[in-house]
């Protein structure tokens, strides 16, 4: 089985990757790889260029970033099917806005960002497809994210007892 194939294979697992042609399958699998990882194993840290987008298959993967005066803090940990990377493939961001790190071995899908915005931009049903996806992704990461930042600065309130 050739690597585009096996590429394929695991994609068609994936719920959204569902909704895709055939040939748009096809084409996404043609520029991604499969790879596995370590737990320990840095993917990239914030600030770096941009090079891929990944989707869990297995394991898992924590998603960090430097917090003045808290320092590194951890804001996800994506699992089985979750995607991360998302920031280098939108138009204007070209730099990691995170860290991501493997926490449990495993495998994801590794798709090169520079040929996923020349496919989406060459065929647009494609690229409507899969940003509509990760806009929905962004939105539900950020809601996490926000949640565990206002838990994080929120001021204990002092509880009264009656004397």
């Amino acid at each position: 089985m050739s690597p585009t194939d096996q590429v394929t294979q695991e994609l068609q697992k994936i719920p959204w990757f569902q909704e895709l042609r055939p040939e748009h399958l096809r084409q996404f699998a043609e520029i991604s790889s499969l790879r596995n990882f370590k737990a320990g194993e840095v993917f990239f840290h914030e600030g770096d260029k941009q090079d891929f987008f990944y989707i869990v298959l297995s394991g898992r993967v924590a998603l960090d970033m430097f917090v003045p005066h808290h320092g590194k803090v951890r804001f996800y940990t994506c699992e089985e099917w979750d995607n991360f990377g998302w920031s280098s493939v939108t138009p204007v961001v070209r730099t990691r806005t995170a860290g991501a790190v493997g926490v449990v071995d495993g495998v994801v899908v590794a798709t090169d960002c520079e040929k996923l915005q020349e496919l989406c931009d060459r065929d647009h049903d494609i690229g409507y497809l899969f940003f509509k996806r990760m806009t929905n992704v962004i939105a539900s990461r950020l809601l996490v994210t926000r949640l565990q930042l206002l838990d994080m600065f929120a001021e204990p309130t002092e509880t009264k007892t009656d004397e």
